[in-house]
């Protein structure tokens, strides 16, 4: 068993598409101002590709297993979100989306864990493990001592193994009107 990481590519959108929705949900239409899930995929798609939003290659990991792509991970740092989330913006008011409002996930001193995701035909090989690992070394590479990521306040296992990697509840968090906790590591 052979697990990689690597920086996404253009060319992996739609690979990496299906498993951002699997991981962020509804919160994928809000972010395409898309209703029907075909047309949401096709627009995180195309923001994949670009290089100006949360949701660019730029900002994906993949992690492989054995040559297949087994999942990934969306990381940016907090302090390029108010651009990164100010274009995602524009966008989608170009596009007429109802809403074009993109809420602010992190704090500007964080490098933030936007979205995990694991295909379900990998999970429980410790691939996502791996991806929170890398995670840490690219925050000391990039110089940060805060990761933080939020999680839905009733996903109980979730909240259970990123407290068992080392992240601690610090404030409560809302995103498109659902409360979340935000969660730190000191790195």
């Amino acid at each position: 068993m052979d697990i990689t990481i690597r920086q996404a590519q253009p060319t992996d959108a739609e690979q990496a598409a299906p498993l951002i929705i699997d991981a962020i949900g509804d919160i994928a239409k809000r972010m395409t101002g898309e209703t029907e899930w075909d047309k949401v995929e096709q627009e995180l798609c195309v923001l994949f590709k670009r290089e100006d939003n949360r949701h660019s290659h730029l900002y994906t990991y993949i992690a492989e297993l054995d040559g297949k792509v087994a999942g990934i991970m969306v990381l940016y740092a907090g302090a390029d979100a108010p651009e990164l989330d100010q274009n995602l913006s524009e966008w989608l008011a170009k596009k007429g989306a109802t809403n074009s409002e993109v809420e602010a996930e992190s704090l500007a001193d964080e490098l933030y864990i936007d979205t995990v995701c694991i295909d379900p035909a990998f999970r429980g090989k410790g691939i996502g493990t791996e991806l929170f690992e890398y995670a840490e070394e690219v925050a000391k590479q990039k110089y940060s001592t805060k990761l933080s990521l939020n999680v839905e306040t009733q996903k109980e296992p979730a909240i259970r193994l990123y407290k068992r990697l080392g992240y601690e509840i610090v404030s409560p968090w809302t995103i498109i009107g659902e409360p979340f906790h935000h969660m730190v590591k000191i790195v």
